[in-house]
């Protein structure tokens, strides 16, 4: 989730009777959907000694602090072992993942019946994930082709806050309702709704 460490996990298996020795070298950075890097975050190195059909898990951490001021709005991180088995004329292993940070900023609550023309209330709460306070937060609330943008006040580290946003429907049908929620620190976090509104 975006705004808390990164823990993963490189499980290596020697399948073979005999002792292997792997070199590991591993590396992150933050990257753009076309897979373009924009900046390492994580370099590091090991070795493994492997016994015959033994198995052994490497954990890697990679902290807010390491990838956060790097991370773009496509919030992908790549990931890349590169594993070399020693004594074994150059046979090499590498393994990649992207992770895609998954947001939980936008949390859009909806009264149980919305009827046309008549007035209505959401509750939209949106939060601050990370382990430092961010400022200049600004709410996009965009429905029924208009845009509607609302200042919200700074948020302390893991702060959660929430607003009221009154309309009223003029049709029938279902309804879209997109808020997008950037401060200081990050920016387009999205949140999405379908509005079933009912006839009077």
């Amino acid at each position: 989730v975006f705004g808390k460490d990164i823990n993963l996990i490189l499980v290596l298996n020697n399948l073979s009777s005999d002792r292997k020795s792997v070199r590991v070298d591993m590396s992150a950075s933050t990257i753009l959907y076309t897979r373009r890097a924009v900046a390492e975050i994580l370099q590091a190195a090991t070795s493994v000694e492997l016994g015959p059909r033994q198995g052994k898990h490497i954990r890697v951490k990679i902290p807010y602090t390491h990838y956060g001021k790097y991370l773009t709005t496509d919030k992908r991180i790549q990931v890349t072992a590169l594993c070399e088995v020693m004594r074994s004329h150059g046979l090499k292993l590498l393994v990649e993942k992207t992770i895609i940070l998954e947001d939980t900023n936008i949390i859009i609550k909806l009264p149980r019946r919305v009827v046309v023309n008549r007035p209505v209330s959401l509750e939209i709460s949106y939060a601050n994930p990370l382990p430092e306070p961010v400022s200049r937060c600004v709410l996009l609330v965009t429905l029924m082709n208009q845009q509607v943008k609302i200042n919200l006040a700074r948020l302390a580290p893991r702060e959660r806050s929430k607003i009221y946003f009154e309309f009223t429907p003029r049709r029938a049908g279902p309804l879209q309702l997109q808020v997008d929620f950037s401060c200081d620190k990050f920016s387009h976090v999205k949140g999405f709704v379908t509005i079933a509104v009912a006839r009077a």
